[in-house]
């Protein structure tokens, strides 16, 4: 890593990560949950706005700090997009000591043994040049497992790894995000099957590489416990995954060192109609709930 402090303040870990990073697929239903309308924007222009000023408004409040905060996953928009006066990248980690992630995957293709593995990326090696030059930190990629099926679980991790590779050619930190949908009948079973996958791919690693994992709540508590002790791995941090910040909290205190990277868990309880002081104390709250279950493992 070319950024000692980061890597630094990312594997201590006494924080989490803030999932900012809603998609255009996403965002409607994010801005609709922060008090926003699809009736409240005509274009996707002023789509994209909002959710900017969502973002900014969470960047800019008083308690999101290196503090708590260690990290923070960008859209690509956002990253090219300023807050503060300075490009996002930047003011994330000189204003407010928080490591910048580019979320870097194009969608999910059709579902195929029960996942869904990553679009094609022909563009990610000048996006990853782009991140690089803006300071970025580490990137994220999201497929996801919906049935405890080998062959699928194996095609996801090996797609993963094998674009994680290209990124840290880059010199950037690849977070893998194999996502497990938490309302299958077979949720633990598919978890021990990526447990095993993960593993094969992490032991296969060059000892001078490293990834970090992004993973969905294991139904059994300390599931990923090795991951979290693999010398391959930097830092496992925890989706929410459509629990509320409440249940997530209470999942991710049993599990010893991994962290939260909560994207709708973090957002839960903001509004746009709120006054920025009303804001700052929901925004505060909500990040005190969730560094404390990421330090409490």
């Amino acid at each position: 890593m070319t950024n000692q402090a980061q890597a630094d303040k990312i594997s201590a870990g006494q924080g989490f990560i803030a999932a900012l990073d809603q998609s255009g697929g996403s965002t409607p239903k994010a801005l609709g949950l922060y008090g926003i309308e699809s009736d409240g924007y005509s274009s996707d222009a002023e789509m994209f706005d909002l959710i900017h000023g969502m973002r900014a408004r969470i960047a800019e409040a008083p308690a999101f700090t290196g503090d708590k905060v260690v990290g923070a996953i960008l859209f690509e928009m956002t990253m090219d997009r300023e807050i503060g006066g300075k490009p996002t990248p930047s003011y994330m980690w000189e204003e407010k000591g928080v490591v910048p992630f580019l979320k870097v995957d194009k969608g999910l293709a059709d579902e195929e043994n029960g996942c869904q593995v990553m679009k094609p990326m022909p563009e990610l090696d000048t996006l990853c040049e782009r991140a690089v030059a803006k300071g970025v930190f580490g990137t994220k990629m999201r497929s996801v497992i919906s049935a405890a099926n080998t062959d699928g679980i194996k095609a996801v991790v090996s797609q993963q790894f094998e674009v994680g590779k290209q990124i840290i050619g880059h010199g950037l930190m690849p977070i893998i995000e194999p996502e497990v949908t938490i309302s299958i009948a077979d949720k633990a079973e598919a978890e021990d099957i990526l447990l095993a996958e993960l593993t094969a791919e992490l032991d296969a690693l060059p000892a001078d590489q490293q990834v970090m994992l992004k993973l969905t709540l294991p139904s059994s508590a300390n599931h990923y416990k090795s991951l979290v002790d693999h010398p391959r791995v930097m830092k496992v941090v925890a989706l929410s995954g459509g629990y509320s910040r409440d249940e997530a909290n209470a999942k991710l205190a049993e599990n010893t060192g991994m962290i939260a990277s909560f994207s709708r868990a973090l957002t839960e309880g903001l509004s746009a109609q709120q006054s920025d002081d009303e804001f700052n104390d929901t925004i505060a709250s909500s990040i005190d709930s969730i560094y404390q279950a990421s330090i409490a493992g």
